[in-house]
């Protein structure tokens, strides 16, 4: 299957040269942009708050709801920190013991949903770290770079605040959504595990009594999940890492300028090797490449931080004061929280419902386990790396509104040129990481758009090797043409995602609970 891959993707390359010789891809991206731009503008719709201040539409159900569910979970995302850190520590593997049964699907005593069973003595694929690290990987990376850069820009050192306050509240919407994504999720003969929002809005509404509702929900979530992989978990992270390399190599004198489609076959062959391999192999290089990164990363981070100590008081009062008194700051008050908000909620996707598919495939019979290790994501994405990059941008005095304007691309090269400031060598440690953070958000993306893929098409092999092949395709297509409707449209599917997933997560908060309770109560008969 390898060969074939390769073979595919050799055929297809002078498909690419040409298009970049008479500029296809421009004229495809504008045809596209014409069909799909209502689209976009329906699910990027800034709703006006005053003369200056405009606020995406979508923010409002992510944040009101993450912030519902903190209050009805008790705070889960306070009370149950050290608890998940343990979770992911091992500490209660014993209380999470499979015994094997012999066909999947055999019922127990006791009411337990079937599918979070061992079958066949198949309990699910992955550690809950390997699934927390799979999940991070499709969040931790650009955004936290470019995206913050961008925030505390508009928004100014206040921004940081809000960022933070968004990124605490989303840790309560991670835990709902990933113990739906365990407690609904299919787990077939042979192990493999089918999960995600697809499965909890079908079977959980059904529950409900809501079965057409489920049924509509599942298939919008699945078509939104399949189109988001190809761009905003594809084309646009190795069209973002491949503009880093060529600036940070020379720019236009660069000898990889103008071989985008160069830069896009080898990430390509990269990526299939590792995607055929599914959930397993994914989960086995993002469990390496994901700490490492977050670590040297906030390492850099730290060592800018304590390099200008005596700045460090300065930028959390900047912080502070900006995010309560920001009189000249652009938008004033509400524009600096909306700037925190939208970027916290565009890093750590809580309540998307796409990190639900990686916690799935879990090895645990308790669906509030991995739960409670999934709010571990935000904190990490959003609280720690996220707030880093603004710290160095902030004591490193980045934050101006002249860079306000700034594109994605020029951002990272800010955010480069802070850590240069102490850190000579960092650009190119930094361009490392934001490809190697490409590579594991396109491999995590893959996955997520596989599942949508298999829930509309079937579970074959070759419905399995067509949906790898294509996803492999658009890796070379992001990096070598110019198709910035076509990733616009992405992220619009992307952020739609919530829309059927936060109606679903709302409904079944009660499901949660009981699990929850479920679980606590098997710690608690542990200690007895």
């Amino acid at each position: 299957m390898k060969y074939r891959l390769l073979t595919i993707l050799t055929l297809f390359l002078p498909l690419i040269t040409f298009s970049q010789e008479i500029g296809l891809d421009q004229k495809i991206d504008q045809a596209f942009g014409d069909a799909t731009g209502w689209f976009v503008n329906l699910i990027f719709y800034q709703i006006p708050f005053g003369e200056n201040i405009s606020v995406y539409w979508v923010l409002f159900p992510l944040i009101l709801g993450a912030t519902y569910f903190t209050f009805y979970f008790k705070f889960i995302n306070f009370t149950g920190f050290w608890k998940s850190i343990n979770i992911v520590r091992g500490k209660y593997d014993d209380i999470d013991h499979h015994e094997s049964l012999i066909a999947a699907g055999d019922s127990t005593p006791g009411g337990d949903a079937i599918e979070t069973i061992a079958v066949e003595g198949h309990d699910g694929e992955v550690s809950h770290f390997q699934a927390l690290t799979a999940a991070l990987s499709a969040t931790v990376g650009l955004g936290n770079i470019a995206g913050v850069a961008i925030a505390v820009s508009i928004g100014g050192a206040g921004a940081t605040f809000w960022m933070i306050v968004a990124g605490l509240l989303g840790m309560a919407s991670k835990f709902v959504e990933c113990t739906l994504g365990v407690k609904y999720r299919d787990i077939a003969e042979d192990g493999t595990v089918y999960g995600g929002p697809m499965y909890y809005l079908t079977k959980g509404l059904k529950s409900k009594g809501l079965e057409k509702l489920g049924k509509i929900l599942a298939a919008l979530f699945a078509i939104f999940v399949i189109g988001g992989s190809f761009g905003g978990g594809n084309m646009f992270q190795v069209n973002q890492a491949f503009q880093l390399v060529e600036s940070i190599t020379g720019g236009d004198s660069s000898f990889i300028h103008g071989k985008g489609w160069l830069f896009g076959l080898v990430m390509a062959i990269f990526v299939g090797i590792v995607i055929i391999g599914g959930i397993k192999k994914i989960a086995k290089v993002t469990d390496k490449i994901v700490p490492f990164m977050v670590v040297i990363y906030v390492a850099a981070s730290l060592f800018v931080i304590f390099a200008n100590y005596d700045m460090i008081g300065s930028a959390f009062v900047q912080i502070f004061n900006g995010a309560f008194s920001p009189e000249g700051v652009a938008g004033g008050a509400i524009g600096v929280l909306v700037q925190g908000f939208r970027r916290a909620a565009f890093s750590n996707e809580a309540g998307v419902g796409s990190a639900s598919i990686a916690h799935s495939a879990v090895k645990t019979k308790y669906a509030a386990s991995e739960g409670m290790v999934a709010l571990l994501e935000p904190f990490i994405d959003t609280v720690v790396v996220c707030t880093m990059t603004a710290l160095v941008l902030i004591i490193t005095g980045n934050v101006t509104a002249a860079n306000a304007g700034l594109n994605d691309a020029q951002a990272i090269l800010l955010t480069s040129g802070a850590f240069e400031s102490a850190i000579s060598w960092f650009p190119y440690v930094l361009t490392v990481a934001v490809v190697l953070f490409a590579f594991s958000t396109m491999i995590s993306w893959s996955y997520y758009g596989f599942q949508g893929w298999a829930y509309l098409f079937g579970r074959s092999k070759k419905m399995e090797y067509t949906y790898k092949v294509i996803f492999c395709l658009f890796v070379i297509v992001g990096a070598a043409a110019s198709l910035g409707s076509v990733i616009g449209f992405s992220d619009a599917m992307i952020f739609a995602m919530m829309v059927p997933n936060m109606v679903g997560l709302v409904i079944l908060a009660p499901k949660v609970r009981d699990e929850l309770g479920k679980y606590m109560s098997a710690i608690k008969g542990r200690k007895a």
